[in-house]
C-alpha cells in the first residue's frame, strides 16, 4: 500500500490509510465485526484489532451489539460514532431557508424551516442564516459550536472573483459585496457556498441515480430551470460560477431575449420552465388547471398528465417533453455526457412516462444519446446535497488519524 507524497510508506501514513478504509466501510455497510473488517480490508486479525482499538480510543468508532444466529458466541460489532462530528446544510430560496444538521453517519438529527421576509423587510441575511442554523442545531440538541462545517446552497452562484452572488436577482438581500465576510464573522465554523442545482447533483452522485457515473448532467426544473455539470467526477462551475445557468439558453420556439441577466428570463426558461406549464396546459385544452404558485401547479399538471388518458393531457406531456429535449439537445451535443438526470418537482412528477418521451425526442434531436434517468433523491435534494458536501470535507478532517 502506497503512502502520500513526501512520506511514502511510513507506518503512520499506512495506519491512517487503513483507519480511513475501515471507517468508510463502516459508513457503507453499517456495523461490522473485526473479522469482517479484516476480510474487507485485507488486514490480519491482530492488525484489525489494533485498528479498531485505535479508532475506539479516538472516539471515532463505538462497540455496539454482537452477531447472532451463528454457532458459538456472537462477535462484537463496531460502528462509526455518530457524535464524532456534525455538519450542517442550508437550502435557500426566496421564500424560506431550510436548515438541517447531520451526524458523522449522515443521519439528519435536526431540521428547521425559517420563512424569509419579502423584498421590503429589514431582517439582515446574516440574521436569517444564523436563525435558521440555530433552529436546526436546537432541534438536534446541540450547540452552534458542535457543528464542524456549514454548506449553504442558493440559486445562482457566488462569483469567485468578486464574492458577489450572480444569476439570482430574485433572491433579495444576498447581493451585498460584504455578505461573505459578514457571514464568516458571525459563524464559528467554516462556511462554503454552492449553487442549489449543483448540490442536487451532489446528492444524486452520492446517493441516487448518478452513483458510479463520472460524466453526467442534472437538469433541474422547479422554481427555476437550470443544470449541473459533472465532468470527470467533479462539478464544473465555470469561470464566474455560472456554468449550468441554462434557463438563459436561447432555444428554437422561444423569443430571443436580450440582457437576460437583467430581466431574469431567457429562451429555455420561457419555453420549458415550470411557470410556462399552466399557460401551455390551457392552450392545449386542459380545463382544470389548479390555482397556486407555479412550481406546485406545474408539478400537479405534469403528474396528472403522466397518468391521464385523455387527449389534452397526452398532448401536454408530449409537448413538454419536446420542449425539454429542445434545450437538452444543445447541452448533450456539447458535453456528450453518459447520463442525464431529471430532477426538480416539475420533472420528477412525470416519472418514467415523461422520461421515456424526453428520451425519444432527444434521440431525434441530438447525435449524442445519453441515458436519461429520473432522480432518486426527491425529498429536499438541495438540502441533502448540502449535507453530503459538508460531511465529505468534515469526514476528511475528523477521520484523519495521521496527525
Amino acid at each position: 500500500m502506497a503512502g502520500t507524497a513526501g512520506t511514502p510508506g511510513t507506518p503512520r501514513v499506512l495506519r491512517a490509510m487503513n483507519d480511513r478504509a475501515a471507517l468508510d466501510l463502516l459508513l457503507e455497510h453499517g456495523p461490522l465485526s473485526r473479522t469482517r473488517i479484516g476480510k474487507l480490508t485485507g488486514l490480519s486479525k491482530p492488525t484489525a484489532s489494533q485498528l479498531l482499538a485505535r479508532l475506539e480510543a479516538a472516539g471515532l468508532v463505538l462497540a455496539g451489539g454482537t452477531t447472532e444466529g451463528r454457532p458459538g458466541p456472537g462477535a462484537q460489532l463496531y460502528e462509526v460514532n455518530p457524535a464524532a462530528a456534525y455538519a450542517a446544510g442550508l437550502d435557500v430560496t426566496p421564500g424560506r431557508i431550510l436548515a438541517a444538521v447531520a451526524d458523522a453517519t449522515g443521519r439528519t438529527v435536526g431540521r428547521h424551516e425559517l420563512p424569509t421576509p419579502g423584498r421590503r423587510a429589514a431582517t439582515p441575511v446574516v440574521q436569517q442564516v444564523t436563525d435558521a442554523l440555530d433552529g436546526a442545531v436546537k432541534a438536534a440538541g446541540l450547540a452552534r459550536t458542535d457543528v464542524h462545517r456549514l454548506v449553504i446552497g442558493t440559486p445562482g452562484a457566488f462569483d469567485p472573483g468578486t464574492g458577489r452572488l450572480r444569476y439570482a436577482s430574485h433572491l433579495p438581500g444576498w447581493h451585498s459585496p460584504a455578505l461573505l465576510d459578514e457571514l464568516a464573522a458571525a459563524l464559528p465554523m467554516p462556511v462554503e457556498y454552492e449553487n442549489d442545482v449543483n448540490l442536487a447533483a451532489v446528492a444524486e452522485q452520492r446517493l441516487g441515480a448518478a452513483r458510479d457515473h463520472e460524466d453526467f448532467v442534472l437538469l433541474w426544473n422547479q422554481e427555476g430551470l437550470g443544470a449541473a455539470l459533472v465532468l470527470g467526477g467533479r462539478l464544473h462551475r465555470g469561470w464566474t460560477g455560472g456554468a449550468g445557468e441554462v434557463g438563459f439558453l436561447p432555444v428554437p420556439g422561444a423569443p430571443l431575449v436580450r440582457k437576460v441577466s437583467r430581466t431574469g428570463s431567457g429562451g429555455f426558461q420561457e419555453l420549458a420552465g415550470s411557470q410556462a406549464l399552466p399557460g401551455l396546459a390551457r392552450e392545449l385544452g386542459v380545463t382544470d388547471v389548479p390555482p397556486g404558485s407555479h412550481p406546485e401547479v406545474a408539478a400537479a399538471l405534469v403528474a396528472r398528465a403522466a397518468q391521464a388518458d385523455d387527449d389534452p393531457h397526452r398532448r401536454l406531456l408530449q409537448t413538454y417533453a419536446t420542449r425539454l429535449a429542445t434545450g437538452l439537445a444543445s447541452l448533450v451535443s456539447v458535453l456528450d455526457p453518459e447520463l442525464v438526470v431529471l430532477s426538480g418537482t416539475s420533472l420528477t412528477a412525470g416519472g418514467e412516462a415523461l422520461r421515456d418521451l424526453v428520451q425519444d425526442e432527444l434521440e431525434e434531436l441530438a447525435a449524442s444519446r445519453p441515458r436519461l434517468a429520473v432522480a432518486d433523491v426527491t425529498e429536499h435534494p438541495v438540502l441533502r446535497g448540502a449535507l453530503e458536501s459538508a460531511l465529505a470535507t468534515t469526514r476528511d478532517e475528523v477521520f484523519d488519524t495521521s496527525r
